[in-house]
């Protein structure tokens, strides 16, 4: 008793002076930055030696706490006794089979639809505004958990398809006057088409290699909207583009994005329905195999050229939908808005929501895109905030925060012959 007792205060006395040594090191970092302030008005230096005290206990005490929570990850099963039950051994996860019982969807959902359906009324329009692009953002979100969560097809240059929806919607109607609702399917076709494209030269390709042509694919797009000033209006962009219309009514401001907030929740829903179709369908089970182990996959008589390009054209068209209501709200668009960082963002939305949970990945879209909004308070640390809060979801949730399950399959016919 007396041995593990002395080890582990030996333990502690060595993560302790880590520690310290981490945070001298930090402070040492930070020092000009956050304690040195210089007055250019007055020719003044300002002594903040406040915020060196802060940061240095602040990451003595992170770094403490950080050792702790890996070293607990490394212990894993081995600090639990031998005789819990196996269903205590299991990992963390959100219990989300509870929804799936009458009892409590029928309600859960019935309040859910009551507080979608009175929230613009109740909240300001800047409110539902942020609401309008976090469901903007859950359709990119599920649109790419096809390609990435379900088809393993690491794609950085996302946002393109975005970018093919908005400008389809702002050209068509700037030349030929068409109405939202005539462009909506047009986008996503148009999209679709483009994934096709990408899709054909990628077949080969696999990991990073695939990243980074996905990544130039992007930057191209972007970049010939940006100088293609006769097609389409270069930097510029194009300003003017009409908002939805319902029969011909004249709405103001207010009643207009509340039109396009009913808009996108029905969108939104669409979405959600048919790509848990495609989820369960037999291309969403062969897009899972390819994921798993594509050689597997095609030794199993698997098409993996039709997959891949299904899952391609299929994730990118709900970018292309996404991107006609994206023109329809803001009214105006340019290449601006569709840079590599928001393919990182509809990427972080996946990966942290669980990749291949269509749940996970639609709490994901509202905790990135509605985080930021509501830490404007800290509109100096909101971006560290934000940051540590996908470190460690990281490290200690690769799974997301809904982790996909797996469908188990059995044959009755063996169950039957073992009676």
């Amino acid at each position: 008793m007396n041995t593990q007792k002395n080890t582990f205060l030996q333990e502690f006395f060595k993560e302790m002076k880590r520690s310290v040594f981490v945070a001298l090191g930090f402070v040492v970092l930070t020092f000009p930055v956050m304690v040195i302030k210089v007055n250019t008005i007055e020719n003044t230096i300002i002594w903040r030696w406040k915020n060196l005290i802060f940061i240095g206990l602040g990451a003595f005490v992170l770094t403490m706490v950080w050792t702790y929570l890996m070293k607990r990850k490394q212990m894993g099963g081995r600090m639990r006794p031998e005789t819990e039950t196996a269903s205590l051994r299991k990992p963390f996860s959100l219990d989300v089979e509870l929804l799936k019982k009458p009892k409590i969807a029928v309600p859960t959902l019935g309040v859910l639809g009551v507080f979608i359906v009175i929230f613009p009324f109740i909240f300001s329009m800047y409110q539902t505004n942020i609401l309008i692009t976090a469901l903007m953002y859950v359709m990119l979100g599920l649109g790419l958990n096809i390609v990435v969560g379900l088809g393993g097809l690491l794609n950085l240059g996302y946002i393109a398809f975005y970018a093919v929806g908005a400008y389809t919607y702002a050209l068509l109607n700037h030349h030929y006057h068409l109405s939202f609702w005539i462009a909506l399917p047009l986008g996503g076709i148009f999209a679709a088409i483009f994934g096709i494209l990408l899709g054909i030269p990628v077949l080969r390709l696999r990991g990073d290699y695939l990243a980074i042509v996905t990544l130039a694919f992007g930057e191209i797009i972007r970049i010939v909207l940006e100088n293609w000033n006769n097609f389409s209006f270069g930097p510029s962009g194009i300003a003017g583009i009409p908002r939805p219309g319902f029969f011909g009514l004249k709405m103001n401001l207010q009643q207009a994005t509340i039109y396009i907030y009913f808009i996108m929740i029905a969108l939104t829903v669409l979405t959600v329905f048919i790509v848990s179709r495609l989820q369960h369908s037999r291309i969403g089970r062969a897009w899972v195999a390819m994921r798993e182990d594509e050689t597997a996959s095609q030794a199993m008589g698997i098409n993996t050229t039709k997959a891949k390009l299904t899952a391609f054209s299929l994730g990118a068209m709900w970018a292309g939908l996404a991107g006609v209501g994206f023109a329809a709200k803001t009214t105006f668009i340019n290449p601006a808005s569709f840079t590599v960082w928001e393919s990182i963002v509809v990427l972080c939305i996946v990966v942290l929501g669980g990749m291949g949970s269509i749940l996970g990945v639609m709490v994901g879209a509202l905790i990135l895109i509605l985080l930021p909004e509501y830490l404007r308070a800290f509109s100096e640390y909101r971006m560290l905030i934000f940051g540590l809060i996908l470190v460690i979801m990281m490290v200690f949730r690769q799974g997301g925060i809904i982790n996909a399950k797996r469908k188990v399959y059995t044959f009755e016919g063996a169950k039957k012959n073992e009676k």
